[in-house]
């Protein structure tokens, strides 16, 4: 059997080297240089700009958008392959310069080379109109406003003028295309089903109309109208055409002006992502257009935001001087390039940021009162102006171990004394108690608008009586303004508990938070490492790393010495061409450190972000490690006071909240 299928699969490849041969001996030996017939380089020059039905709609409508129409009408007949119509209102072609419009490179949009430096219209090569008559049957009819005779028509097939004479036109352009590719049968069967091609033109429509709300467009396909858009129609509702309904209502503005550079549009609500990327439409000076750097400033605004495998949504309107731009990279006009292009990634990325704060954080701190931040100390290694400390390397903790270090203010080894003598933490392991309740009156642990509900304090340790006050060696909680500060509330977060050894429980108001203890804590180590340049800990090593430096490499060396050094490695150099590492961040073991410094070295400075997510993961708090209450509170005490804090590093969210209107759907008393 084995045979059989070696001598199958032998057969195979024999015939396909036979095939191959066939076609190397179809190529005769080199012919002479010939001037290519007019037909010939009408039909190579078109397939530049004639694609499909949909390239021939898009630059038939920005013919008419150039002309200056207030309504565009287009017409489709089997998904535009047999019949394609696009009618405008606009300012008309005179009848004497029909014949010029559909010969190749004849426009009135440029008429010498810096003309073409500063061009703001969407046709400017004279190659549509021609490019489409050379592989159709194109009718061309126009009334001008200049014109005071009647209007006038132009016939071509397959690039040969073969009727001109007067036409029924009120007023402005129509232009209709039959029988595409007829000519050019091996072209046509690379279309795909009248459906398919229909939608593309659907699509392709919309997205022109996206950018100009003051014209009103319509499309109907086979006599069935299938979309109406009026002038001055608002964009969100242009969008909701296309976008589900959920999406566009929690799109943000965006409109930040960075010297000559206008960013203006719509983006997405992070919550809102997706997994494909084919919802970031950008436009510049109003032509759609295919940029990569805009992409990827639209990507990083929202890095840290959104999962891996996650895209957001985006409609942008790029607008700077037409002399910043070369528009002229491609016949089809799809492509731009930027005279600037970091001034433009730029502007780009400061206006989504900026919209994207106007997306409150998950908690903003503002109503911590300042006695949280003396029963729960910042967390160290978190706290403004905390200075890394330095290790050896037999201090290196082994991993999956309580990260060192970040509850450095409690009372460890009162934690563990509690932990070993009592099997319920909850009950026990809080070692800040309130000020006492009156007689006969629990401490005050929910409130819910007037209503308020006790329940026994979590810092009251069972067996002891809760009027009998402050504990022997335990203090009363500072007070403001009378008040009692209750130790499992943070501002106006409750701790309820912990779930799971994962999921901490918070109570906020009428709804419950569940929030994520690692991605929390991941959060604040991110904000902490890569703020105020104090980036971490040095774990010494005690056989160095030695890396051989490429001359190039040398040279980048100088200038991420500083930074590097902040992060926790220590650094010497042998020579000029040889590095010694003798010390690096804990987090990092020797090869990871390795594979880091190279990718420093050769220049990629995103390197030292995913470093920073690496370590702040890793120092995190783990899923499956359990909290003490005021373990639980220290951290929510940090988490509320860190920007940004709805999501974690990777784009994960950190809390999900139910409301009650949530709770009764779970519990079917609301549909």
């Amino acid at each position: 059997m084995h045979c059989e299928a070696a001598k199958d699969n032998h057969a195979e490849k024999r015939h396909g080297n036979d095939i191959l041969d066939d076609a190397m001996k179809q190529h005769s030996p080199r012919g002479p240089i010939r001037l290519l017939p007019p037909e010939l380089r009408n039909q190579i020059a078109a397939g530049e700009v004639v694609e499909r039905p949909s390239s021939v709609l898009k630059e038939l409508v920005e013919n008419s958008l150039d002309a200056g129409a207030a309504d565009i009408a287009v017409t489709l007949e089997n998904g535009g392959i047999t019949f394609l119509e696009v009618q405008d209102d606009g300012a008309g072609i005179p009848g004497g310069e029909l014949e010029l419009a559909v010969t190749r490179h004849a426009t009135s949009k440029v008429a010498s080379f810096e003309d073409l430096l500063r061009v703001a219209s969407h046709g400017f090569r004279g190659e549509a109109l021609p490019s489409i008559g050379s592989v159709s049957h194109l009718t061309v009819a126009s009334k001008s406003a200049s014109d005071s005779g009647d209007a006038a028509f132009i016939s071509v097939r397959a690039g040969q003028i073969r009727e001109t004479g007067p036409a029924a036109l009120h007023k402005g352009t129509r232009v209709t295309m039959r029988d595409l590719f007829a000519n050019v049968p091996a072209r046509l069967k690379f279309l795909k089903t009248p459906a398919t091609e229909g939608k593309r033109c659907e699509e392709t429509l919309i997205r022109l109309a996206l950018a100009r709300t003051d014209v009103g467009f319509s499309l109907t396909a086979g006599g069935r109208e299938k979309l109406r858009f009026a002038a001055g129609e608002d964009l969100r509702r242009r969008l909701g055409v296309i976008w589900p309904p959920g999406v566009v209502e929690a799109l943000l503005d965006v409109d930040a002006q960075s010297d000559s550079i206008r960013v203006r549009g719509l983006t997405g609500h992070p919550q809102s992502a997706q997994a494909k990327g084919d919802r970031i439409l950008t436009y510049v000076n109003g032509r759609l257009v295919n940029n990569r750097q805009l992409v990827q400033a639209v990507r990083e605004a929202y890095r840290g935001r959104l999962i891996s495998g996650e895209y957001p949504q985006a409609l942008l309107f790029v607008d700077l001087p037409p002399e910043s731009i070369d528009v002229n990279v491609h016949p089809a006009k799809t492509e731009v390039r930027f005279l600037n292009e970091r001034e433009v990634f730029a502007a780009v990325l400061r206006a989504l940021r900026r919209a994207l704060e106007t997306v409150l954080p998950l908690y903003d701190g503002q109503a911590v009162p300042p006695q949280a931040e003396t029963l729960f100390p910042p967390l160290r290694g978190t706290a403004p102006g905390a200075t890394p400390g330095t290790t050896t390397g037999t201090d290196a903790r082994p991993r999956g171990d309580r990260p060192q270090g970040f509850w450095g203010s409690l009372d460890e080894p009162r934690i563990m004394a509690a932990r070993q003598s009592d099997p319920e933490p909850l009950q026990t392991e809080l070692h800040f108690t309130p000020s006492p309740p009156g007689r006969g009156e629990a401490p005050v642990l929910f409130h819910s608008g007037g209503h308020e509900e006790r329940t026994p304090h979590y810092g009251v340790p069972r067996g002891n009586d809760p009027e009998s006050g402050p504990q022997n060696g335990e203090a009363a909680a500072p007070q403001a303004g009378g008040a009692s500060f209750s130790p499992a509330r943070v501002g106006d977060l409750e701790y309820l508990g912990q779930i799971a050894r994962t999921y901490l429980l918070v109570r906020r108001g009428a709804n419950l938070m569940i929030l994520d203890q690692h991605a929390v804590h991941e959060r604040i180590r991110l904000h902490a490492i890569a703020s105020d340049g104090k980036r971490g800990e040095s774990q010494l090593l005690a056989l160095p790393l030695e890396i051989a430096l490429h001359p190039t490499e040398a040279e980048e060396l100088a200038v991420v010495w500083e930074e590097m050094k902040n992060l926790g490695f220590v650094l010497e150099t042998d020579g000029p061409a040889r590095l010694r590492v003798t010390g690096l961040p804990p987090q990092l073991t020797r090869s990871e450190a390795t594979d880091f410094i190279r990718e420093a070295l050769a220049g990629k400075k995103g390197g030292f972000d995913s470093l920073w997510h690496m370590m702040a993961c890793r120092t995190a708090i783990k899923a499956g490690q359990e909290l003490t209450p005021d373990e639980a509170a220290g951290l929510l005490l940090q988490w509320v006071k860190t920007p940004d804090n709805g999501y974690c590093p990777h784009g994960r969210p950190v809390a999900v909240t139910l409301t009650v209107a949530d709770l009764e759907k779970l519990f079917k008393r609301r549909q």
